[in-house]
């Protein structure tokens, strides 16, 4: 890993539900193409704009929960009762923010639903996460290599806070074809001593790596092509970085 270049696609449509993200990838990366191990790097919101994760809060009748939590959020209940519906379980509330364990295991905010980015006059629209990420990163990974023939592997991020730490960081919620998680424990470090709990969120640095240049308002630019980066082909997804409830110390 010598050098790693970062390099978003230029003058990427806005994604409409429907569109075929691996032709839209495909012409903007124009002629230049994608090359032996690329890693496609995508914001979840396109994802989800793509997919149809579309609800209309106009459409929700909170229930008596929802109105409670509200209350404490100082949040619409409307809204606070889709957190509901795509969570497992509400860890804590306070004014501004819910956190929520997703129904697919991370720990995250007002379970990652989102109104910014949106069209104008579409205030009462809001936008889920993907159905199963994992899933479309997998589905969008087997069709750019058919397309091209080339060795890829596709994670789709979104940008989430975290314990101990003020800011948020890009973060990976679907992976296909590398090792999400690396377990570096047995390997000798400078002077030979051998790793004993060291695992690496391998993916993670990568989605924080291309976050940087994806930016968090209007910078427009929701792909990014990571390339100079080895990894090795992996079965794994990002549900390899989620931690078993039961080895959660801080829940």
């Amino acid at each position: 890993m010598a050098n790693v270049t970062l390099m978003p696609l230029p003058d990427f449509p806005r994604v409409e539900p429907g569109d075929r993200l691996d032709g839209q990838i495909l012409a903007a990366a124009g002629e230049a193409g994608l090359r032996d191990g690329d890693i496609v790097v995508l914001a979840q919101k396109i994802i989800s704009k793509s997919e149809g994760r579309y609800l209309q809060l106009r459409d929700v009748v909170p229930s008596a929960e929802a109105a409670r939590l509200a209350a404490i959020a100082r949040k619409d209940p409307r809204l606070v009762e889709l957190i509901l519906a795509e969570s497992r379980c509400v860890m804590r509330v306070a004014p501004g923010v819910i956190i929520v364990r997703h129904r697919l295991g991370y720990v995250m905010a007002n379970a990652g639903i989102d109104q910014s980015n949106l069209a104008q006059g579409a205030a009462e629209r809001v936008l889920l996460l993907p159905e199963d990420p994992d899933r479309s990163a997998a589905e969008l990974r087997r069709k750019l290599q058919a397309a091209t023939g080339r060795r890829l592997a596709v994670l789709i991020i979104d940008s989430f806070g975290r314990a101990w730490r003020n800011g948020a960081c890009g973060t990976t919620i679907g992976s296909s074809g590398l090792q999400a998680l690396q377990d570096l424990r047995g390997r000798p470090d400078l002077f030979g001593r051998r790793l004993e709990t060291s695992e690496l969120a391998f993916a993670d640095e990568i989605a924080a790596a291309a976050s940087l240049v994806m930016g968090q308002a209007d910078e427009g630019k929701p792909v990014v092509i990571v390339r100079g980066v080895a990894w090795d082909e992996s079965d794994q997804t990002a549900r390899n970085l989620v931690r078993p409830t039961a080895s959660d110390l801080f829940k």
